[in-house]
């Protein structure tokens, strides 16, 4: 894949002080790599976002420093405001064109899931179990992202696994080969999640009952007036009252 075109300077302003850079329509960031001296840089944020939009984190960037210098870059990391979303700091990782790398792809859902018979009569759901995987190949060789034709799951069960995705020569999935990428699952309606809870809402009430009538054995004592039998312990009852007999014994 042909690589985007980025510009950037040189920066020299660090710390707290970059955000003079930000309020100027800049973002901080830095290139680092295996056999690279880390270089602070900064770009046009709103060059950046056109870019990362095209790029995300697998495609390569022909970083522009100066007038002179380019560097062959991915995206690795991008901070961003927690209110705004916008960007604050970028990571730039530079790679060497005969040397793999390691990176996320994307898995992209293809086809119109309603079109799947029992989606359509709501017995069943498309659940994607994966959102991306992790691919080993050249930079310029990296896929922008993996195609998964949901119109093949026809029944309950049908799944997609990692071994059938689809990859250009020379590039190698990170994954188990076994693992669900998205898969056609029974659907729960509404009525069936009300029945789940009632359900689960009386097999709660029979525990409580058990437990309650064991405790209730356990701490069991003889009725008011009821005779314990010779060999059995009371456990609680206040014991019968017994009179003194007179003795004959001197005073």
């Amino acid at each position: 894949m042909q690589a985007i075109p980025l510009k950037a300077q040189e920066r020299t302003v660090l710390g707290k002080a970059v955000k003079n850079l930000r309020k100027a329509g800049l973002i901080p960031g830095h290139v680092y790599g295996n056999k690279t001296e880390t270089e602070h840089v900064s770009v046009n944020a709103r060059d950046f976002l056109k870019v990362l939009d095209n790029a995300g984190e697998t495609t390569l960037v022909d970083l522009k420093i100066g007038e002179e210098r380019v560097k062959h870059v991915l995206i690795r990391g991008v901070q961003t405001d927690a209110v705004k979303g916008l960007p604050l700091h970028i990571d730039f990782y530079e790679v060497n064109l005969k040397e793999k790398v390691t990176v996320p792809v994307p898995i992209i859902l293809q086809g119109v899931v309603e079109e799947i018979e029992l989606v359509k009569t709501g017995e069943a759901v498309v659940i994607q179990s994966l959102s991306e995987v992790q691919v080993e190949a050249l930079p310029t060789e990296i896929p922008e992202n993996l195609i998964v034709n949901v119109l093949s799951l026809r029944v309950i069960g049908d799944a997609i696994h990692v071994s059938e995705l689809q990859v250009p020569e020379g590039v190698t999935i990170l994954a188990e080969p076994e693992e669900v990428v998205v898969k056609l699952d029974t659907a729960i309606t509404e009525e069936m999640k009300r029945l789940m809870e009632e359900q689960a809402a009386e097999a709660a009430a029979q525990e409580a009952a058990v437990t309650e009538e064991g405790a209730t054995a356990e701490g069991e004592v003889p009725a008011e007036g009821e005779v314990v039998k010779e060999g059995e312990e009371s456990t609680g009852s206040t014991p019968p009252e017994v009179k003194e007999e007179p003795t004959n014994e001197p005073q």
